[in-house]
């Protein structure tokens, strides 16, 4: 579908900077990225709080219109408005959520007896929580260093195993999968894989 020409008409007048353009544009697209949003972090992250939620519209939005609508203007029109504002945001809503997810995740650190430990982070709370003296964020890429280091020394199929359960929080029927091996057996193996890691670090 090619631009149709009310929204030449409207984006025009968006980078002209025509009185009343804007609140016209988020009039007629606010719902559809919206949409965006809801779809996208409900298929990503089972859905969000309402105030997070509209928080990542915001981002959005803002997203569009900085560095003067840098956004739109690189439009080239070969497509309806829609379909580039909705590949737009959904760029900028993966993105995001990623990073909140990787908050979110199971955040890996070894204890004094080299023994891989979890712990879950509330990726909500993070998002509002903006003040903490210590980034959780922050936290988790400093264990993840220490415990990729670890893994660069390990057996691949141990490496790999460690990694997704712990580091990408997949399950044991995602990690049976990839393996090729029963459900029942990937305890073992991790179980195999966080000896090896305490051998390492002792």
């Amino acid at each position: 579908m090619v631009l149709s020409d009310l929204d030449r008409d409207l984006l025009a007048r968006c980078l002209s900077g025509t009185p009343g353009a804007w609140d016209s544009f988020v009039d007629r697209y606010l719902p559809l990225i919206s949409h965006v949003v809801n779809t996208t972090s409900k298929a990503r992250m089972g859905g969000l709080p309402d105030e997070i939620r509209d928080d990542l519209v915001a981002e959005i939005m803002l997203g569009l219109v900085d560095q003067d609508y840098a956004v739109l203007r690189r439009f080239r029109g070969q497509s309806s408005l829609g379909t580039y504002l909705v590949v737009v945001s959904r760029r900028i809503a993966v993105r995001k959520l990623a990073k909140m997810r990787r908050v979110s995740k199971v955040t890996s650190e070894l204890d004094a007896n080299g023994t891989l430990v979890t712990t879950r982070v509330d990726a909500a709370h993070t998002a509002r929580s903006s003040t903490a003296s210590i980034s959780p964020e922050s936290w988790h890429v400093e264990n993840v260093e220490e415990v990729q280091h670890l893994l660069a020394s390990m057996p691949s199929e141990e490496a790999t195993a460690i990694r997704m359960f712990h580091l990408e929080n997949r399950s044991y029927s995602d990690i049976g999968i990839h393996f090729g091996i029963p459900e029942n057996s990937v305890g073992p193996l991790l179980s195999r894989a966080r000896d090896r890691m305490r051998e390492l670090r002792s």
